[in-house]
């Protein structure tokens, strides 16, 4: 590790100064014990409520390229901002400013690029994404837009993206950091952070939170499993409301009154 140990150093088109320090990394048991999660990211949204935590964009604001996808990993930032130039002189000096494939220099296998990107343009096309599948990054979540879609699905490569568009953005963005802070539909997302992503959106947990989310979610999932055991040997509604709902107030207000 390069650029006095903070990170890999660059690949040639960022100054070392504007990569950040590579994050910790997150062991692949906890990945895994993720990834056996049921109803993944609607589980893990309740357990961020419970701590207070904004860290869920709904697939409809975030579309997923490949519907039946999941995916858990690390986070890898990049932060987009528009070309200072108007794009068709960009254009007529060959001024492409655009370097999210620093980060994908930076990531490791199974991590998840995360980028804050530009509307209506594309922040990743067809090349960019077979750099990433070829590091084994495990997907793309970009807060703005993507091109070359068909070229995505055919590697497997999942993106969640606000934006599809065939507009490039060689000539429109300016990448000004990788593994930084960055801002997606409003959830601030920390480079290590871990990213879940499905059909029905994705999730930012904070890294100091992994853990006791993980735990959390575990739990409901067994009590989860014990209620289905119960409907399936028939429960009655009555008494699945009695037991589920009996520690919501409105609930004892009504078996009170």
């Amino acid at each position: 590790m390069a650029a006095n140990e903070r990170h890999k150093g660059n690949a040639g088109f960022l100054s070392d100064d504007r990569i950040g320090t590579t994050p910790k990394k997150i062991d692949t048991s906890i990945i895994e014990r993720f990834r056996k999660l049921n109803d993944i990211t609607g589980t893990i949204s309740d357990y961020l409520d419970e701590k207070g935590v904004r860290g869920v964009v709904g697939a409809s604001l975030l579309k997923p390229t490949i519907g039946d996808r999941t995916i858990v990993g690390r986070a890898v930032t990049v932060r987009n901002t528009p070309q200072p130039l108007d794009a068709y002189r960009s254009v007529s000096e060959n001024d492409n400013l655009m370097s999210e494939v620093e980060a994908m220099h930076q990531a490791e296998p199974g991590d998840v690029l995360v980028i804050q990107g530009l509307s209506d343009v594309s922040n990743m096309g067809g090349i960019m994404a077979t750099v990433a599948s070829r590091q084994g990054i495990v997907g793309a979540v970009v807060d703005g837009g993507v091109r070359d879609v068909g070229h995505s699905r055919k590697l497997n490569f999942p993106i969640w993206s606000k934006d599809l568009t065939p507009i490039t953005g060689k000539w429109r963005c300016a990448t000004q950091e990788i593994n930084g802070v960055v801002n997606i539909m409003g959830v601030s997302v920390t480079p290590g952070d871990l990213i879940v992503a499905d059909e029905t959106g994705v999730c930012f947990v904070p890294q100091d939170l992994i853990l006791p989310v993980l735990e959390l979610c575990e739990a409901a999932d067994a009590k989860e499993a014990n209620w289905v055991k119960h409907l399936d040997e028939g429960m009655s509604i009555p008494d699945l409301v009695q037991k589920l709902y009996q520690n919501f107030p409105h609930q004892k207000n009504q078996r009170q009154g």
